[in-house]
């Protein structure tokens, strides 16, 4: 996953005096695109069966090697059961990721499938890149059709996490494989206590969100076994660097 921070509205910062420390990658590999994820709740979904990622995102230009801790970036709240065709709607499924201008080009429709209730824009007209570097959910985000175009939609916007009370089985799976955000579960009803446009961190190393407009702390589920894979870039960037695959340039 690509980590970046806009030059105007986003920040992501790095501790350069705390580390993360996540699990030993146990075997969670039933395969490269079955993971074990014991933090995570399955849900009842209308989504046909998974099948194995085929869309590579476009390379970075900056890969990161320091592992990210937190993020720091204004949120955007929805609420329940915000769906695939709501996140990126199909119409726009054609665009290719591993294409850079294309993947940007996926970027500025995230989101761009919320009705009309919602009044603040997640991408202003004429830009590409969000100013929330977080998404804030209720139940079951991610629910609907199975489409990896969702959270590389997000991460290309410039989200760098979701949280939500819970996910979609296949969109939690998805934001591991591709690498794109990481999908952290809260314990309570965030959505209902923060606003659009709260500004918010992200402690990894913690699991907990600050938020610094209201002044309150919010404990997260510890992201487990998927941090690394995130990390890495995705499930293919992780089985490069742990030996499961040879790497490109072996």
């Amino acid at each position: 996953m690509a980590l970046w921070s806009s030059s105007t509205t986003i920040s992501l910062s790095k501790n350069p005096n705390s580390s993360t420390t996540y699990p030993k990658p146990s075997l969670f590999f039933l395969s490269l695109v079955s993971l074990k994820l014991s933090s995570f709740k399955p849900l009842t979904s209308r989504a046909p069966p998974h099948q194995p990622l085929s869309i590579p995102r476009a390379a970075s230009t900056t890969p990161s090697t320091t592992p990210a801790t937190s993020f720091h970036g204004h949120c955007y709240v929805v609420g329940d059961n915000i769906d695939t065709d709501q996140i990126i709607p199909a119409e726009y499924l054609t665009l290719v990721p591993s294409n850079p201008n294309e993947y940007e080009k996926l970027g500025s429709y995230a989101l761009v499938g919320l009705p009309a209730t919602y009044k603040t824009r997640f991408i202003e007209p004429n830009q590409t890149k969000t100013k929330y570097a977080i998404v804030i959910g209720g139940d079951n985000f991610g629910c609907g059709s199975s489409r990896e175009h969702a959270p590389v939609a997000l991460g290309a916007a410039g989200v760098v996490a979701v949280v939500a009370d819970s996910y979609a089985r296949i969109f939690f799976r998805n934001s591991v494989a591709t690498g794109e955000i990481y999908p952290l579960e809260s314990e309570v009803r965030i959505c209902e206590e923060c606003k659009t446009g709260d500004l918010v961190s992200i402690e990894l190393a913690e699991s907990k969100l600050i938020n610094h407009t209201s002044g309150k702390e919010y404990k997260l589920k510890p992201i487990g076994d998927a941090g690394p894979v995130i990390e890495a870039g995705g499930i293919f960037a992780y089985a490069r660097k742990t030996g499961m695959i040879p790497s490109r340039t072996a």
